[in-house]
C-alpha cells in the first residue's frame, strides 16, 4: 500500500481507552491524506469492511474485532489566518484535541476554553459535535473536509451543511461510516471573553476568588472539575478504562418531562429547556434515581466512583461485559422513569456494523 504498511491481526483494545475489544484483521497508520485515500482504495478493491480510528476515547470494539481494514489517522499539522477580525484555525484530523485548545488558550483565542481536558483528536470533534460546560464545537467550526469513501473524492462541508445536533452531526448518524474526517476549520475570537454558562464552571471561579476570569482560568476550572470526575485520561487513575459519559443526556419533550418529574416525585429534578421546546435531563440523576450508585459494580465492569456517568472496565472486563451492564443500566432507567437512554461511544461489530469512525 501506498506510503503504508500493513499489519494483521493488531489488538484493538491497545488503541482504546475502555481497554477491551477484538484485533483487526488489518491495520495500518495513515500519516497523510493521500494514505488514507490509499487505505480506503485498497479495503474497496478488496470488498473489506473499511474503519477509521482516532484516539479511541469514544469507541467499544466487539470482543470478536473487526474484519476488515483498520485506519489509525495519524495526520498532523495546524494553520491559522486572520479573516475580518476573527482567526480561522485549521486543524489535521489527527491533532490531539486539548493540546489544540490548550494552544488556543495561550494565545488568547475564544471558541474552545470550555472544551478543555476532552480526550481524542480533532477529527472526532465535529462526528459527534463535541461539547461540554455550555460549548459546543459547532459554535465554531467553520468547514470539515473529508474523505468521501463512496466515491474516493474529497469534499468540504459548511457548518450548515455538517447537519449538527446534540453529540451529533451527518458524519456520526446522518450517513454513518461515508465519510472520513481529515481536517476540521474553527473561526475563533482573539481577546474575546470566555464561556462561562455553567454552575459547575461558575461556583469553581467563585470559590478561587475569581470575578472576571482570562481564558485560562475558565481552562483550569474546566480541568480540574473534569479531574474530580475522573473524565481527563491519568494513567493513575483508577477509572481510567472508560469512555468518559457512556450516555448522552436525554432531550424529550416537555410533556414527557412532566411526567418524568412526577414519576421522580422531585420538583428539583434537574432539567433544562432548549430552544425547540423539548427539555433536556440529566442522565447520571436518572441512572442514581434508578437505584446506581457510585462504584457499583458487575463482574469486572461498573461504574466509575466519581461519576455515575461513566461505565468503568477493569481487569478481566471483555466488551460484552460492558455491553451487558451498560444494558442493565438502561433498563433500569427505562423502567423507572420511561426513557431510554442513549449510549454515546460508537460501537463496532465484527461484520460491519456501527459507525466507521471512533474518537
Amino acid at each position: 500500500m501506498n506510503k503504508m504498511t500493513v499489519s494483521e491481526n493488531v489488538p484493538l483494545a491497545d488503541h482504546c481507552t475502555l481497554g477491551v475489544g477484538g484485533p483487526a484483521r488489518y491495520f495500518a497508520e495513515a500519516r497523510d491524506e493521500a494514505a488514507v485515500l490509499a487505505a480506503a482504495a485498497w479495503a474497496r478493491a478488496r470488498s473489506l469492511v473499511f474503519r477509521v480510528l482516532g484516539g479511541g476515547s469514544n469507541l467499544l470494539v466487539a470482543d470478536e474485532g473487526v474484519d476488515g481494514l483498520v485506519v489509525k489517522i495519524a495526520l498532523r499539522g495546524t494553520e491559522t489566518r486572520e479573516v475580518d477580525g476573527a482567526i480561522e484555525l485549521t486543524a489535521a484530523a489527527g491533532e490531539p484535541w486539548d493540546e489544540l485548545v490548550r494552544r488556543s488558550v495561550e494565545r488568547g483565542w475564544a471558541g474552545l476554553e470550555c472544551l478543555s481536558g476532552i480526550p481524542g483528536l480533532v477529527g472526532a470533534t465535529p462526528m459527534q459535535n463535541v461539547g461540554a460546560y455550555g460549548q459546543e464545537v459547532s459554535d465554531t467550526v467553520t468547514s470539515v473536509r473529508a474523505l468521501d469513501t463512496t466515491t474516493g473524492r474529497t469534499v468540504t462541508f459548511g457548518n450548515r451543511e455538517c447537519g449538527f445536533g446534540y453529540r451529533d452531526s451527518r458524519f456520526r448518524s446522518g450517513e454513518p461510516g461515508r465519510y472520513v474526517v481529515l481536517s476540521v476549520r474553527y473561526r475563533l475570537r482573539p481577546g474575546g471573553t470566555p464561556a462561562v454558562r455553567y454552575a459547575d464552571v461558575e461556583k469553581h471561579l467563585a470559590a478561587r476568588g475569581i470575578a472576571k476570569p482570562s481564558l485560562a482560568d475558565v481552562r483550569d476550572s474546566v480541568l480540574a472539575i473534569r479531574q474530580s470526575k475522573s473524565m481527563v485520561l491519568d494513567p493513575r487513575d483508577e477509572n481510567r478504562r472508560s469512555c468518559g459519559s457512556f450516555f448522552t443526556n436525554p432531550v424529550i419533550a416537555a410533556a414527557e418531562a412532566a411526567v418524568v418529574q412526577a414519576r421522580a416525585g422531585d420538583a428539583a429534578m434537574p432539567r433544562w429547556p432548549q430552544a425547540d421546546g423539548r427539555v433536556k435531563l440529566s442522565a447520571a440523576w436518572l441512572i442514581e434515581r434508578a437505584g446506581f450508585t457510585r462504584g457499583q459494580s458487575a463482574g469486572p465492569v461498573g461504574l466509575s466512583t466519581r461519576h455515575t456517568l461513566a461505565i468503568v472496565a477493569h481487569d478481566g472486563a471483555r466488551a460484552s461485559d460492558v455491553v451487558a451492564f451498560s444494558r442493565q443500566v438502561q433498563a433500569a432507567v427505562r423502567e423507572r422513569f420511561g426513557v431510554r437512554l442513549t449510549p454515546e461511544p460508537i460501537f463496532w461489530s465484527a461484520e460491519g456494523g456501527g459507525a466507521r469512525c471512533g474518537s
